[in-house]
């Protein structure tokens, strides 16, 4: 009783106020007639006449519920200092006069089920319009807006001042964040032009490291996860209306199936992409448009690269009369700061120099000057091209090889617990010379499976500082995960004690000791495989391309024999993933065919 009163504290008869529904709530909450009276200083006839008039004990739980709620509620309205569970109370009290209405609704003629339940009323009312897929409010759009250029270098303030020239092409430095600009980029131009944006890389793997980063971008604002591929993203205006929606196309290989599409494109790594005149030839088809524009972007691969006289100008003057050549300067000095050619392609180089001087600071220059060879320095982050005329594995033998790995390999799962199911491979191994030294470097091959069959580079891996049994562990995992028939390691240094560890589980294990010999045989049998088209590797893996381009002969030390060798870059470290790649190249018989075009019985080489 005293809980009550402290609630509902005695009124003094001198105050005017409804006798009549206090007692009735009252009653209600389970009281006498008698102590109603006492408690309200009324006479006890009085209060049973009331309940007798009036019906109390007739009258439905729900009117009981609202009466309650709605004294409750206007106690804690009118109350001056509201505490956080004054506010909570009044919430809760609030949804409680909803359901009671909803019942209201049930019981009179004519209610149904829907008037309970809110979802069961949806389900009813049959067709009803749908929230649009990736749908990005202006409101929303004006947060990805602040967030992308609040986060920009100097380098990339420039692409943004130039987004809309027709024509840009870029030559940048590795590893400056090009891929994950221009991925931003097209999110804020799609929703200020309407233009579908388009993608093309070398493979399609690499084409989904932009919407990776698209959908990683919305996400860290937004907090809402973009979904689909294409990516179809809907817009909503200022005025909250409807704009028409974009949509996100990220292509590798199978740009030859985008005549259709249209939009702005984004070529990356150009001049590493095979087939650059077909592609380029598509990507016009698809900015035809004056409203779209086409982006090239690149690290530097070779000047024999079919892009480069696309760089020069050279493409522009091939077809024109010699009065009508024009002369672009494309040096360093020169377009440093951008420029706008005479063929009309606003170019741009970026430097590593460049970019710490606009503000890039993720990198320690004298750091990358000390792990790199002076050539390869130039070539990485200095954005000069190189001549691969002297390598043994140009630029012009690998591209032919390139593939898009996800579009050609069907029975190839990447992200599977076992990727290639029950189907053979081989392990090529070039071990770390030391746990400071270069990466352990290790490649899964797929054989040939019969005459005229292609070797597939299926995975590559580069550890460092690991010692010669973590580097043994590492292979063991690989052979747990794939049904290895054949290893072949470099026995040289630290090769020698893994390859010791790893025979005591895979008694077969190869081992590889180098000579100039062994090195030419086994430079020869890559070359052959190589020239007769017998191997495929992603077309975006350049880190490969690049250590295959770096190997190149050169006399022995005595001037007496030939051997071949590596550039030295902490990159490609001595061409470490191409010597594994050789190592099990090597595997194969030096005549893999007999003159039926059978497949020949393998050799052993110091086992």
């Amino acid at each position: 009783m005293a809980a009550v009163n402290s609630q509902c504290p005695p009124v003094p008869p001198t105050i005017p106020y409804d006798a009549r529904r206090v007692a009735r709530a009252y009653y209600w909450r389970g009281w006498g007639v008698t102590e109603i009276a006492a408690e309200l200083n009324l006479s006890a006839n009085t209060v049973a006449s009331w309940k007798t008039r009036d019906k109390w004990d007739d009258d439905p739980v729900i009117r009981r519920i609202e009466d309650s709620c709605e004294m409750r509620l206007n106690q804690l309205i009118f109350k001056e200092k509201k505490t956080g569970t004054d506010f909570k109370e009044m919430d809760a009290i609030a949804r409680l006069i909803e359901r009671a209405a909803r019942v209201r609704r049930y019981e009179e003629p004519g209610g149904h089920e829907g008037d309970l339940n809110e979802k069961v009323a949806n389900r009813n009312a049959g067709e009803r319009k749908k929230k649009p897929k990736n749908l990005i409010t202006h409101e929303e759009y004006l947060k990805l807006k602040d967030a992308f250029l609040g986060g920009l270098f100097g380098y990339q303030e420039l692409w943004w001042e130039n987004v809309s020239r027709r024509t840009r092409m870029l030559l940048k430095s590795r590893q400056i964040g090009a891929t994950y600009y221009f991925a931003r980029e097209a999110v804020i131009r799609a929703f200020e032009t309407g233009n579908n944006q388009i993608f093309i890389s070398a493979s399609r793997a690499q084409a989904n490291i932009f919407r990776q980063y698209i959908v990683e971008f919305v996400f860290s604002v937004l907090g809402r996860q973009l979904t689909g591929d294409p990516m179809v993203i809907s817009r909503e205006g200022e005025d909250g209306e409807a704009l028409e929606p974009v949509t996100f196309y990220f292509l590798g290989t199978n740009y030859r199936t985008a005549q259709g599409y249209h939009g702005d494109v984004y070529i990356d790594e150009c001049f590493w992409i095979f087939g650059f005149e077909q592609i380029n030839k598509v990507a016009s088809a698809i900015s035809t448009q004056k409203r779209y524009h086409k982006t090239y972007f690149s690290t530097p691969s070779t000047i024999a690269h079919e892009a480069h006289p696309m760089w020069t100008g050279e493409r522009f003057n091939k077809r024109r009369a010699k009065e009508n050549r024009v002369q672009i300067d494309t040096s360093h000095a020169a377009i440093a700061a951008g420029m706008l050619g005479a063929d009309g392609i606003w170019r741009h180089t970026v430097t590593i120099e460049d970019a710490i001087a606009l503000g890039f600071d993720l990198v320690d220059l004298d750091e990358l000057r000390l792990e790199y060879a002076v050539d390869e320095f130039e070539n990485l982050f200095l954005c000069q091209f190189v001549d691969d005329s002297k390598s043994s594995f140009p630029l012009a033998l690998l591209r032919p090889c390139m593939v898009d790995s996800w579009d050609v390999w069907d029975d190839f799962q990447p992200y599977a617990l076992r990727p290639f199911g029950d189907g053979e491979v081989w392990i090529g191994y070039d071990p770390a010379e030391s746990e400071d030294g270069d990466n352990a470097s290790c490649v899964v091959v797929a054989p040939p499976t019969g005459p005229g069959g292609k070797f597939r580079v299926l995975e590559k891996f580069q550890w460092k500082g690991k010692d010669y049994e973590a580097q043994a562990a590492e292979i063991r995992k690989l052979t747990r995960k794939y049904r290895v028939t054949e290893i072949a390691i470099d026995g040289t240094g630290m090769g020698s004690a893994v390859h010791q560890l790893v025979k005591k589980w895979f008694p077969l294990a190869r081992r590889i000791d180098y000579s100039p010999l062994v090195k030419t045989q086994m430079v020869l049998k890559a070359k052959n495989v190589f020239e007769k088209r017998r191997i495929q590797f992603d077309a975006g893996w350049k880190d490969l391309a690049a250590a295959l381009m770096s190997i190149h002969p050169q006399l022995t030390k005595g001037q007496t024999q030939l051997t071949y060798v590596a550039r030295r870059s902490a990159e490609t470290g001595h061409g470490d993933l191409a010597w594994a790649l050789l190592h099990a190249l090597f595997c194969e018989p030096m005549d893999a065919t007999d003159g039926a075009g059978a497949q020949k019985s393998r050799v052993e080489i110091n086992r």
